[in-house]
């Protein structure tokens, strides 16, 4: 059965592979990243029934714009996928630059917010949809000279833990590890060590089909994409 997938977050990393792998199995995916040069490659790979727009999840203005032309174009999403993240340059927290923190607030997590907020009412008043935010690990432990992203995903899985108690049965909400997977993200991380991670060919092939699996009894449950 085709499903609608929207994904925050499509222009690179775990994002596009999704898309990509969504798309490749047959399913509708609804998208946005914030570069308009990588969106129009989107477009031009894929094409209808597929959507890609240009928004920047920080701005709930773009955000309530694209939600309203979407729902009146589509159905609501029967998988919601909050992707979209960044990761503050590698630093003790005193030394982050406040203007770093605040705009990886703004993304991380008024970002999924904002989602939430502008798609989530339309999936509630179906009764039906899996939204799935995207975590990390660093949101159940934490390391040195990421303090600000820690303190981020710690914030989307107590976010998703609440929601989850809050839609009405037949729906989940779902903080999602998505594993330590070799993206530019860890390559600002981990350096060179990077390399020695999971590809993201090899997870999105185990990802896609996890996700797809997902079902309202998962409801609330912090889960990790299998290794």
């Amino acid at each position: 059965m085709t499903k609608l997938i929207l994904i925050t977050g499509v222009s690179r990393g775990l994002g596009y592979a999704m898309t990509e792998q969504f798309i490749h199995q047959g399913h509708t995916v609804i998208g946005c990243a914030r570069s308009q040069k990588a969106v129009d490659k989107l477009r031009q790979k894929f094409g209808s029934p597929h959507s890609f727009s240009a928004v920047d999840v920080a701005d709930n203005q773009q955000v309530k714009a694209w939600a309203e032309r979407l729902l009146s174009e589509y159905e609501a999403p029967d998988i919601l996928i909050n992707n979209a993240a960044i990761i503050n340059n590698l630093a003790p927290l005193w030394q982050i630059p406040i203007s770093e923190i605040s705009q990886l607030i703004d993304i991380n997590i008024k970002g999924v917010i904002h989602i939430i907020h502008h798609f989530v009412p339309a999936m509630v008043e179906k009764k039906s949809g899996i939204i799935v935010n995207f975590s990390s690990g660093w949101g159940r432990s934490t390391s040195e000279m990421v303090a600000s992203y820690c303190a981020s995903k710690w914030a989307i899985e107590g976010l998703t833990r609440s929601l989850a108690q809050e839609l009405p049965r037949g729906m989940a909400a779902i903080p999602l590890n998505p594993g330590i997977i070799h993206t530019d993200m860890l390559d600002i991380c981990f350096g060179e060590e990077a390399a020695d991670y999971t590809p993201v060919f090899d997870w999105v092939l185990k990802a896609v089909p996890f996700i797809l699996n997902l079902k309202s009894t998962d409801n609330g449950i912090p889960l990790t994409v299998p290794t």
